[in-house]
């Protein structure tokens, strides 16, 4: 029972942040999962993205509920995310991750660019989703390599392109959702040894799902520059952690 409780605070804490700044909900939990459980990499992102079904579920109706999602580019997000989350989740199970150093350079380097641009108060439009095939494929399968990745590399690239902040951040969870089931159709296929792991997915749903519903209307409430630094700095700060962190 204890663990359970641990489980529901880490889903809890990880589904506050990613919902609110449409980021770090795989980070945040893998970072647990490996260092303080010790379970494997393959393990690790196949029982967060199990997890992460009903949070993300929630998560999304709650930003389309509010009107934090632009439909046009849920889809043109959506497409890609779920080939990319498929092919990424294969190459995980049979030959390893071997991409995590390079995308935490490039993810400090989209912080920085954010956080400057929230600094200004100012900065060009580009239209919808002009980058949003490419970053969407890459979002998907860096999410299924790595166990997270979907929501800062997603929520970064759409508002470094111009595109409206909570709208983008809205929209990345609300395409999270099917990402996420397509992942997981794929981890489940090809692995056959997660029942072990009952108590942890479960922790991890029932947190999730409680706090979707608040970091949505936290999202909603934040004023647009604050929040675009916060994405900023949460993306500087977790990827220069996990470059320190690497041996």
């Amino acid at each position: 029972m204890k663990s359970v409780v641990i489980f529901i605070l880490i889903g809890f804490l990880a589904q506050m942040i990613d919902g609110s700044l449409g980021m770090a909900y795989g980070v945040s939990c893998r970072t647990f999962l490996r260092t303080v459980a010790g379970v494997p990499s393959a393990v690790a992102s196949a029982v967060i993205h199990i997890a992460e079904i009903p949070s993300s579920f929630f998560s999304g109706l709650s930003h389309l509920r509010i009107g934090n999602v632009n439909r046009d580019l849920l889809v043109r997000l959506m497409i890609p995310g779920i080939i990319g989350g498929v092919l990424g989740a294969w190459l995980l199970v049979d030959f390893g991750n071997k991409l995590e150093r390079i995308i935490d350079v490039y993810l400090i380097i989209m912080g920085v660019l954010i956080l400057q641009r929230a600094i200004r108060g100012e900065w060009k439009r580009t239209g919808i989703g002009k980058f949003a095939y490419p970053v969407g494929f890459m979002g998907g399968f860096l999410d299924a390599v790595g166990g997270g990745g979907w929501g800062p590399l997603a929520t970064s690239a759409m508002i470094a392109s111009g595109e409206d902040v909570k709208k983008s951040i809205g929209t990345v969870n609300a395409a999270e959702f099917l990402v996420t089931i397509a992942e997981t159709t794929a981890f489940v296929a090809m692995m056959n040894d997660l029942f072990d792991y009952t108590e942890m997915i479960l922790g991890l749903v029932i947190g999730g799902v409680i706090a979707a519903p608040i970091a949505a209307r936290v999202c909603s409430r934040l004023p647009e520059r604050p929040l675009m630094a916060a994405v900023g700095i949460l993306i500087i700060g977790l990827n220069i952690y996990n470059l320190i962190a690497w041996k």
